[in-house]
């Protein structure tokens, strides 16, 4: 088994949701007292948070790109960044090591292209449904992407950061969301995107009539699939 490093703490929620699935997904498929071999880097959220709001991406990259070399220098094999909205910086990280770096956005578009869908609606933060990286790279795929109306990414984008970054459901922000991906397959979307781990805590499929792709869980899928190849 193949070592798995994270580049974590953006934010804890989501960290902790990488690790339980990891796990889980090793022991399901060894059995027994299976777990996942795993390298932990957790940066402070809110120092990348606040280079984020001041634009700096490239110190950002370097923060993520480093924590990336430190990992492979510790012993890990393939290096996996636990965040949708990061992946802005993937290139950078994923230059800064010689270990495989597995992209989020490429296992959704991977996943949703087996489902035989072609336009799919997107939650996450404002910046990961507002600017290009993330959408273009699925776009790669064959696949387009809706977002959300502005007044929507603004409250959907407000509940992650405000509440679900600090463990906190509401049926109240549930119920929004929810009627935000109603809006999207009014639009023409044929199914949702989850692109940002703490909404999978809130919603899922048994929410939605269309299907779901839950990034992270995909992502941690197509991490343990190299980890044990």
């Amino acid at each position: 088994m193949r070592t798995i490093g994270l580049i974590g703490g953006m934010s804890w929620v989501s960290t902790v949701e990488y690790y339980r699935l990891m796990n889980e997904s090793v022991a399901a498929r060894l059995g027994g007292l299976h777990s996942a071999r795993i390298l932990l880097e957790s940066v402070d959220f809110a120092d990348i948070e606040r280079l984020k709001l001041a634009d700096r991406w490239d110190l950002v990259a370097d923060h993520l790109a480093a924590a990336g070399r430190r990992l492979e220098a510790a012993g890990a094999d393939l290096v996996v960044l636990c965040t949708n909205t990061m992946h802005h910086v993937a290139a950078e990280i994923e230059s800064a090591i010689t270990v495989p770096f597995v992209h989020i956005a490429d296992t959704t578009a991977e996943a949703i292209g087996t489902a035989g869908l072609c336009r799919v609606g997107l939650l996450g933060t404002a910046f990961t449904m507002e600017q290009s990286f993330y959408v273009d790279r699925v776009a790669t795929h064959g696949i387009e992407v809706l977002v959300p109306p502005e007044d929507d990414r603004t409250r959907i984008s407000a509940i992650v950061y405000d509440e679900l970054c600090h463990d906190v459901m509401t049926a109240e922000s549930k119920a929004f969301y929810l009627a935000a991906t109603d809006r999207l397959v009014a639009r023409g979307a044929e199914g949702i995107i989850l692109g940002c781990t703490e909404i999978e805590l809130l919603i899922g499929a048994a929410d939605l009539e269309v299907p779901v792709f839950p990034t992270t869980a995909l992502h941690v899928e197509a991490a343990v699939d190299l980890a044990l190849s």
